[in-house]
Protein backbone atom coordinates (compact mmCIF):
# COMPACT_ATOMS: atom_id res chain seq x y z
CA UNK A 1 0.00 0.00 0.00
CA UNK A 2 1.33 3.50 -1.33
CA UNK A 3 2.02 6.00 1.89
CA UNK A 4 0.93 9.50 2.07
CA UNK A 5 4.86 10.65 2.31
CA UNK A 6 5.34 8.51 -0.90
CA UNK A 7 2.73 10.56 -2.45
CA UNK A 8 4.35 13.84 -0.90
CA UNK A 9 7.37 13.19 -2.55
CA UNK A 10 7.20 13.83 -6.43
CA UNK A 11 8.78 16.33 -8.71
CA UNK A 12 5.05 18.42 -8.81
CA UNK A 13 2.87 19.49 -6.13
CA UNK A 14 0.08 17.46 -5.15
CA UNK A 15 -3.78 17.51 -3.27
CA UNK A 16 -5.59 16.17 -1.59
CA UNK A 17 -9.06 15.62 -0.06
CA UNK A 18 -11.34 14.59 2.96
CA UNK A 19 -14.54 12.95 3.31
CA UNK A 20 -16.73 12.40 6.79
CA UNK A 21 -17.96 8.69 7.14
CA UNK A 22 -21.84 8.83 5.69
CA UNK A 23 -24.94 9.08 8.11
CA UNK A 24 -27.13 7.01 5.81
CA UNK A 25 -27.93 5.59 2.18
CA UNK A 26 -28.65 9.44 0.72
CA UNK A 27 -25.32 10.74 2.41
CA UNK A 28 -23.34 7.55 1.02
CA UNK A 29 -24.80 7.85 -2.37
CA UNK A 30 -23.48 11.93 -2.37
CA UNK A 31 -20.30 10.58 -0.92
CA UNK A 32 -19.27 8.15 -3.16
CA UNK A 33 -20.61 10.30 -6.51
CA UNK A 34 -17.89 12.65 -5.00
CA UNK A 35 -15.16 9.70 -4.33
CA UNK A 36 -15.59 8.73 -8.08
CA UNK A 37 -15.43 12.16 -10.01
CA UNK A 38 -12.09 12.96 -7.32
CA UNK A 39 -10.53 9.41 -8.73
CA UNK A 40 -10.11 10.77 -11.92
CA UNK A 41 -7.96 13.66 -10.81
CA UNK A 42 -5.61 11.43 -8.92
CA UNK A 43 -5.63 13.27 -5.75
CA UNK A 44 -2.57 12.33 -3.40
CA UNK A 45 -4.52 10.61 -0.69
CA UNK A 46 -8.25 10.86 0.57
CA UNK A 47 -9.04 10.72 4.32
CA UNK A 48 -11.92 10.27 6.42
CA UNK A 49 -12.80 11.31 9.41
CA UNK A 50 -13.37 9.54 12.69
CA UNK A 51 -16.01 9.33 14.92
CA UNK A 52 -15.34 7.64 18.48
CA UNK A 53 -19.10 6.30 18.59
CA UNK A 54 -20.09 2.98 17.72
CA UNK A 55 -21.86 3.39 14.49
CA UNK A 56 -20.03 6.34 13.88
CA UNK A 57 -16.86 4.36 14.20
CA UNK A 58 -18.56 1.53 11.97
CA UNK A 59 -19.59 3.70 8.72
CA UNK A 60 -15.58 5.39 9.24
CA UNK A 61 -14.13 1.66 8.94
CA UNK A 62 -16.68 0.27 6.49
CA UNK A 63 -16.45 3.42 4.40
CA UNK A 64 -12.12 3.33 4.20
CA UNK A 65 -11.93 0.10 3.62
CA UNK A 66 -13.97 0.64 0.15
CA UNK A 67 -11.41 3.15 -0.67
CA UNK A 68 -8.90 0.66 -0.10
CA UNK A 69 -10.35 -2.18 -1.57
CA UNK A 70 -12.80 -0.34 -4.45
CA UNK A 71 -10.77 2.60 -5.57
CA UNK A 72 -7.46 3.10 -7.43
CA UNK A 73 -7.14 6.21 -4.26
CA UNK A 74 -4.60 6.03 -1.38
CA UNK A 75 -6.55 5.73 1.53
CA UNK A 76 -5.80 7.71 5.00
CA UNK A 77 -8.04 6.78 8.24
CA UNK A 78 -8.62 9.12 10.88
CA UNK A 79 -8.46 8.02 14.51
CA UNK A 80 -8.99 9.85 17.93
CA UNK A 81 -7.70 8.64 21.68
CA UNK A 82 -10.95 10.69 22.91
CA UNK A 83 -13.40 8.29 24.67
CA UNK A 84 -11.67 5.04 24.05
CA UNK A 85 -9.26 2.34 25.83
CA UNK A 86 -5.92 1.78 24.72
CA UNK A 87 -7.77 -2.32 24.29
CA UNK A 88 -9.74 -0.48 21.70
CA UNK A 89 -8.08 1.71 20.02
CA UNK A 90 -5.47 -1.68 19.27
CA UNK A 91 -8.47 -3.06 17.78
CA UNK A 92 -9.15 -0.28 15.56
CA UNK A 93 -5.47 0.27 14.36
CA UNK A 94 -5.92 -3.89 13.31
CA UNK A 95 -9.23 -3.27 11.44
CA UNK A 96 -7.55 -0.73 9.44
CA UNK A 97 -4.45 -3.19 8.48
CA UNK A 98 -7.18 -5.91 8.03
CA UNK A 99 -8.96 -3.99 4.86
CA UNK A 100 -5.39 -2.54 3.76
CA UNK A 101 -5.17 1.36 5.17
CA UNK A 102 -1.71 1.89 6.38
CA UNK A 103 -1.85 5.61 6.22
CA UNK A 104 -3.60 7.03 9.73
CA UNK A 105 -4.03 10.88 10.81
CA UNK A 106 -3.46 10.16 14.83
CA UNK A 107 -5.48 13.25 16.92
CA UNK A 108 -6.41 13.48 20.30
CA UNK A 109 -9.97 14.37 19.44
CA UNK A 110 -12.50 16.68 21.74
CA UNK A 111 -14.03 15.30 24.54
CA UNK A 112 -17.96 15.24 24.16
CA UNK A 113 -20.16 18.03 24.94
CA UNK A 114 -17.89 21.58 25.20
CA UNK A 115 -14.90 21.00 22.77
CA UNK A 116 -13.08 23.66 24.69
CA UNK A 117 -14.13 22.21 28.32
CA UNK A 118 -11.78 20.26 30.62
CA UNK A 119 -10.16 17.26 29.02
CA UNK A 120 -10.57 14.25 30.90
CA UNK A 121 -8.91 11.16 29.00
CA UNK A 122 -9.92 7.54 29.17
CA UNK A 123 -9.33 5.61 32.74
CA UNK A 124 -7.56 2.82 30.25
CA UNK A 125 -6.67 5.24 27.09
CA UNK A 126 -4.09 7.87 26.25
CA UNK A 127 -3.88 11.76 27.01
CA UNK A 128 -1.75 13.11 24.51
CA UNK A 129 -1.69 12.61 20.79
CA UNK A 130 1.66 11.51 20.58
CA UNK A 131 0.96 9.02 22.77
CA UNK A 132 -1.45 7.65 20.15
CA UNK A 133 1.38 8.14 17.69
CA UNK A 134 3.79 6.09 19.25
CA UNK A 135 0.57 3.25 19.45
CA UNK A 136 0.36 3.36 16.32
CA UNK A 137 4.31 2.84 14.93
CA UNK A 138 4.14 0.12 17.30
CA UNK A 139 1.37 -1.95 15.35
CA UNK A 140 2.56 -1.75 12.41
CA UNK A 141 4.44 -0.33 9.35
CA UNK A 142 2.01 2.76 9.28
CA UNK A 143 2.72 6.39 7.83
CA UNK A 144 1.12 8.41 10.82
CA UNK A 145 -0.16 12.41 9.86
CA UNK A 146 -1.04 14.79 13.14
CA UNK A 147 -3.47 17.66 13.00
CA UNK A 148 -1.53 21.26 12.88
CA UNK A 149 -3.27 24.72 14.59
CA UNK A 150 -2.34 28.02 12.62
CA UNK A 151 -3.49 29.88 15.56
CA UNK A 152 -2.95 27.56 18.04
CA UNK A 153 -4.98 25.00 19.62
CA UNK A 154 -7.39 26.75 22.35
CA UNK A 155 -5.61 24.98 24.92
CA UNK A 156 -2.24 25.73 24.40
CA UNK A 157 -1.14 28.93 25.95
CA UNK A 158 0.55 31.05 23.38
CA UNK A 159 1.57 30.18 20.06
CA UNK A 160 5.41 29.08 21.13
CA UNK A 161 3.57 26.49 23.68
CA UNK A 162 1.37 24.97 20.53
CA UNK A 163 4.09 24.67 18.54
CA UNK A 164 6.36 22.70 20.96
CA UNK A 165 3.25 20.31 21.16
CA UNK A 166 3.19 19.75 17.29
CA UNK A 167 7.00 19.29 17.28
CA UNK A 168 6.51 16.39 20.15
CA UNK A 169 3.84 14.63 18.07
CA UNK A 170 6.54 14.85 15.27
CA UNK A 171 9.23 13.95 17.13
CA UNK A 172 7.17 10.98 18.67
CA UNK A 173 7.16 9.33 14.87
CA UNK A 174 4.43 11.40 13.30
CA UNK A 175 5.72 12.01 9.25
CA UNK A 176 3.65 15.16 8.53
CA UNK A 177 1.12 17.52 10.22
CA UNK A 178 -2.36 18.68 8.41
CA UNK A 179 -3.17 22.36 9.17
CA UNK A 180 -6.69 22.94 10.55
CA UNK A 181 -8.41 25.99 8.71
CA UNK A 182 -6.82 29.48 8.14
CA UNK A 183 -7.37 32.55 6.19
CA UNK A 184 -4.59 34.50 5.24
CA UNK A 185 -1.67 32.43 3.58
CA UNK A 186 0.75 33.67 6.10
CA UNK A 187 -1.30 32.60 8.86
CA UNK A 188 -0.06 29.16 7.64
CA UNK A 189 3.52 29.96 6.89
CA UNK A 190 4.39 31.38 9.98
CA UNK A 191 2.97 28.08 11.33
CA UNK A 192 5.84 26.41 8.96
CA UNK A 193 8.45 28.90 9.43
CA UNK A 194 7.87 28.10 13.64
CA UNK A 195 8.34 24.82 13.14
CA UNK A 196 11.26 24.77 11.04
CA UNK A 197 12.53 27.07 13.68
CA UNK A 198 13.06 24.48 16.19
CA UNK A 199 14.77 22.22 14.13
CA UNK A 200 11.97 20.04 12.98
CA UNK A 201 11.74 19.71 8.57
CA UNK A 202 8.58 17.32 8.73
CA UNK A 203 6.15 18.48 6.07
CA UNK A 204 3.13 20.56 7.02
CA UNK A 205 0.30 20.90 4.53
CA UNK A 206 -1.81 23.44 4.44
CA UNK A 207 -5.72 22.48 4.76
CA UNK A 208 -8.63 24.82 2.55
CA UNK A 209 -11.86 24.51 2.30
CA UNK A 210 -13.56 25.72 -1.33
CA UNK A 211 -16.11 28.68 -0.38
CA UNK A 212 -18.88 28.18 -1.98
CA UNK A 213 -21.93 29.57 0.31
CA UNK A 214 -21.91 31.82 3.41
CA UNK A 215 -22.01 28.17 5.45
CA UNK A 216 -18.94 27.95 4.54
CA UNK A 217 -17.26 30.89 5.23
CA UNK A 218 -19.36 30.39 8.56
CA UNK A 219 -17.77 26.93 8.97
CA UNK A 220 -14.12 28.06 8.35
CA UNK A 221 -14.89 30.64 11.44
CA UNK A 222 -15.59 27.99 13.14
CA UNK A 223 -13.48 25.18 12.59
CA UNK A 224 -10.24 28.02 12.74
CA UNK A 225 -11.37 29.15 16.12
CA UNK A 226 -10.02 32.64 14.20
CA UNK A 227 -12.65 35.69 13.22
CA UNK A 228 -12.60 36.31 9.38
CA UNK A 229 -9.91 39.26 8.36
CA UNK A 230 -11.26 42.41 6.76
CA UNK A 231 -9.59 41.40 3.09
CA UNK A 232 -11.94 38.44 3.09
CA UNK A 233 -15.05 40.37 4.33
CA UNK A 234 -14.82 42.88 1.84
CA UNK A 235 -14.64 40.76 -1.09
CA UNK A 236 -17.40 38.12 0.03
CA UNK A 237 -19.55 40.21 2.30
CA UNK A 238 -20.87 41.98 -1.06
CA UNK A 239 -22.22 38.52 -2.03
CA UNK A 240 -23.87 37.22 0.82
CA UNK A 241 -27.60 37.43 -0.77
CA UNK A 242 -25.94 36.58 -4.19
CA UNK A 243 -25.26 33.01 -4.63
CA UNK A 244 -23.81 32.81 -7.93
CA UNK A 245 -21.48 35.99 -6.93
CA UNK A 246 -20.90 34.60 -3.84
CA UNK A 247 -19.41 31.25 -5.07
CA UNK A 248 -17.43 33.19 -7.93
CA UNK A 249 -15.75 35.29 -5.33
CA UNK A 250 -15.17 32.52 -3.10
CA UNK A 251 -13.64 30.31 -5.54
CA UNK A 252 -10.88 33.05 -6.57
CA UNK A 253 -10.55 33.91 -2.70
CA UNK A 254 -9.38 30.32 -2.36
CA UNK A 255 -7.70 29.65 -5.57
CA UNK A 256 -5.50 32.87 -5.10
CA UNK A 257 -4.32 31.64 -1.42
CA UNK A 258 -3.67 28.19 -3.41
CA UNK A 259 -1.65 30.05 -5.26
CA UNK A 260 0.73 31.40 -3.04
CA UNK A 261 0.82 28.68 -1.19
CA UNK A 262 2.14 26.37 -3.62
CA UNK A 263 4.77 29.35 -4.68
CA UNK A 264 5.66 29.11 -1.09
CA UNK A 265 6.83 25.71 -1.64
CA UNK A 266 4.24 23.65 0.31
CA UNK A 267 4.39 19.67 -1.44
CA UNK A 268 0.26 19.18 -0.90
CA UNK A 269 -2.77 21.36 -0.58
CA UNK A 270 -5.37 19.09 1.24
CA UNK A 271 -8.91 20.38 0.48
CA UNK A 272 -12.33 19.80 3.49
CA UNK A 273 -14.99 18.68 1.02
CA UNK A 274 -18.18 18.46 2.63
CA UNK A 275 -18.69 15.22 0.34
CA UNK A 276 -18.75 17.10 -2.34
CA UNK A 277 -16.35 17.21 -5.61
CA UNK A 278 -17.18 19.78 -7.61
CA UNK A 279 -15.63 23.10 -6.45
CA UNK A 280 -12.49 21.37 -5.45
CA UNK A 281 -12.51 19.94 -8.82
CA UNK A 282 -12.67 23.73 -10.07
CA UNK A 283 -9.56 24.86 -7.68
CA UNK A 284 -6.87 21.63 -8.69
CA UNK A 285 -8.27 22.12 -12.36
CA UNK A 286 -7.13 26.12 -11.95
CA UNK A 287 -3.88 25.83 -10.38
CA UNK A 288 -2.95 22.74 -13.04
CA UNK A 289 -2.67 19.58 -10.47
CA UNK A 290 -4.69 17.73 -12.61
CA UNK A 291 -3.21 14.79 -14.14
CA UNK A 292 -3.13 15.29 -18.30
CA UNK A 293 -5.18 11.99 -18.42
CA UNK A 294 -8.39 13.58 -16.91
CA UNK A 295 -8.40 17.08 -18.50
Amino acid sequence: MTSVVERLRGDSPVFSVEFFPPRDEADETVLWRAIRELEAFDPAYVSITYGAGGSSRDRTIRTIGRVAQETTLVPMAHLTAVDHSVAELRNVIGWYAAVGVRNILAVRGDPPGDPNGEWVAHPEGLTYAEELVRLCRELGDFCVGVAAFPYGHPRSADLDEDTKYLVRKLRAGADFAIAQLFFEPDDFLRLRDRVAALGCDADILPGLMPLTTPRTLAKTVELSGAPMPDSFARRLNPYLDDPAGFRKEGIDVVTEVAERLLAEGVPCLHFYTFNRSKATREIVGRLGLVPARSV
